[in-house]
C-alpha cells in the first residue's frame, strides 16, 4: 500500500511534465499499476481529482490528530480525545467528529445508560487511511528541518 501511494503522488509530478505516452511506458515498465487521468493536473479543478477528496477527508487542523489517536487507541470517549489532543475545545471536537462521522470514517456508539456514555472509534474506511498517514509521517520524519541542517 505504500508503494501505490507513493507511485501516486509521483504520478502527480510527472504527469505534469512528461507525455501521456511516456508515462504508460513507464508505467508498464515497472508495473505500477496507476490511474493517471485521477491526478491532479492544470486542466482539473483539484476538487474533482482522488487527490482532492482524499484532502477534503483528513483535511483541518484536527481530523488527521483525531484519526491517529483513534488508531492508536482503537475507542476513545470525547473527553478522553480532548485531553490527548489538548489544544482543541470542545465544541470545535464535537464539530469534527461528526464530520468524520458523517464521512464514514468514524464509527460513533452511544450506550443507553446514565450518564450516557458515547465511545468513537475508526471504521474500515477510516483504517484504510492509515497507510496515507504513515507516510505523509514518515515524509515529515525524514524532512524535518533540524535534519535537512545535518
Amino acid at each position: 500500500m505504500r508503494y501505490f501511494f507513493t507511485s501516486f503522488i509521483l504520478d502527480c509530478r510527472i504527469k505534469q511534465h512528461v507525455k501521456y505516452t511516456h508515462l504508460l511506458h513507464i508505467y508498464k515498465k515497472e508495473s505500477v499499476l496507476v490511474n493517471t487521468e485521477n491526478c491532479v493536473t492544470t486542466d482539473l479543478d483539484l476538487k474533482d481529482t482522488g487527490f482532492g477528496y482524499t484532502l477534503s477527508l483528513i483535511g483541518g487542523k484536527y481530523k488527521m490528530i483525531i484519526i491517529y489517536w483513534l488508531a492508536e487507541h482503537k475507542v476513545m470517549r470525547h473527553n478522553e480525545l480532548k485531553r490527548r489532543i489538548g489544544t482543541i475545545s470542545f465544541k470545535t471536537l464535537g464539530i469534527t467528529l461528526k464530520e468524520l462521522e458523517a464521512e464514514g470514517i468514524i464509527i460513533r456508539e452511544e450506550y443507553p445508560q446514565i450518564p450516557p456514555k458515547v465511545e468513537y472509534s475508526l471504521s474500515e474506511r477510516g483504517r484504510s487511511l492509515i497507510p496515507v498517514l504513515d507516510i505523509i509521517c514518515e515524509w515529515g520524519e525524514s524532512n524535518r528541518p533540524a535534519l535537512l541542517a545535518k
